[in-house]
């Protein structure tokens, strides 16, 4: 089974000074997830993540000179590459899947013409600098669509609308990848995990349009997701499309207590209303202890199951000053202005708020 992580922030932590340490010793933890027997990283890119006026959007501001130097650095150390391509300027998940700025004008049929230009010229640039991806995303997390509104879902589970422009627009990107990337494995990623409805629609769409892909991926959270075996069994029911089933993203808290930052403690996504999941939270409770049992008992699982992967989600992502989600202008991108732009997603990490590894990395391995 492969094991990967997502850390597409890695670049920025360093550049704000982050240090991390097993124990009191500081350590490379890249070489450490190897030494773990961690071989692939998945990295997101992001069409052009900085305002009109050239303001970045943080989160790693991970456009395609992002991805170039921290794949080579990754490929220093002996890892394969995952590509993540979210067709969007900034975040897109199922709650939001915005059009770049520069298509935002476009035809359905502009938009698939964007879509394969810009899937090429990424791959392209990835081969000229010796670091194309083993595996490309087409899209992420794209439950409900891509590149909204026209190529957004509509609907309840089962008869949802809007197919005829979503596949067009994936095999557009898938097209892109086998040409030039014929070896990398292609992979459409949904959330939702535990719901077969939107899964069995959703595959069998892509299927019949005739969109060529080699991986099921889905997200797991469990206070978004529900429990592993509801995963599982969605995943088993996925077996008949014949394509490999990887988790791309996969995330545990290790604390529900806020960082504190310039004296002020900090939101996070996973708070403790948010982090209680009946008969769950109660096997595996948000310490560290609970969030290390969490990852050895989801492994084990994973492999049972024949899970063909599994992906930790930015388990480096340390809070600090200048450690955001998102700035002003990447917030304004997503029309989520407003909020605290720290970190909120640092209770997640293998590492706590320290950069002192926790007992869960020692889990996260071969």
């Amino acid at each position: 089974m492969i094991l990967g992580v997502d850390v597409s922030t890695y670049l920025e932590e360093l550049d704000h000074g982050a240090v991390y340490y097993d124990g009191d010793i500081p350590i490379d933890p890249l070489d450490a997830f190897r030494a773990n027997g961690v071989d692939y990283m998945r990295i997101r890119v992001w069409n052009h993540p900085y305002s009109t006026e050239g303001a970045p959007y943080l989160a790693g501001t991970c456009d395609l000179d992002t991805y170039v130097h921290l794949a080579k650095l990754a490929k220093s150390k002996g890892y394969r590459i995952l590509m993540d391509l979210h067709y969007s300027d900034f975040w897109a998940d199922p709650g939001k899947q915005m059009t770049p700025k520069a298509w935002q004008n476009y035809t359905i049929d502009q938009l698939v013409a964007a879509v394969y230009a810009f899937t090429k010229e990424c791959l392209t640039v990835a081969a000229a600098e010796d670091v194309l991806p083993e595996m490309v995303q087409v899209g992420n997390e794209i439950t409900n669509g891509i590149l909204w509104p026209l190529g957004k879902l509509e609907g309840e589970a089962g008869e949802r609308t809007g197919y005829g422009n979503l596949c067009r627009l994936l095999d557009a990107g898938c097209r892109a990848c086998r040409e030039v990337a014929p070896a990398a494995q292609i992979v459409l990623h949904l959330e939702k995990s535990n719901d077969q409805a939107i899964y069995q629609e959703f595959y069998t769409a892509v299927t019949k349009a005739g969109v060529d892909f080699d991986v099921i991926g889905a997200s797991y959270y469990p206070y978004w997701h529900g429990t592993p075996e509801e995963l599982f069994a969605n995943l088993d029911a996925c077996r008949h499309f014949g394509k490999k089933r990887m988790v791309m993203e996969l995330g545990y808290g290790f604390t529900l207590k806020p960082y504190c930052l310039n004296g002020e403690e900090k939101r996070l996504v996973i708070d403790p209303e948010r982090a209680y999941v009946p008969g769950f939270t109660e096997r595996y409770p948000v310490t560290p202890e609970g969030q290390a049992a969490f990852v050895k008992d989801f492994l084990a699982l994973a492999r049972s199951e024949g899970i063909d992967g599994v992906f930790y989600w930015e388990p480096l992502w340390l809070p600090g000053d200048g450690i955001c989600w998102a700035s002003e202008a990447g917030q304004a991108y997503i029309h989520e202005e407003g909020k605290s732009t720290s970190n909120e997603w640092a209770n997640q990490c293998l590492f706590d708020y320290d950069g002192r590894m926790l007992p869960a990395f020692c889990e996260y391995k071969k």
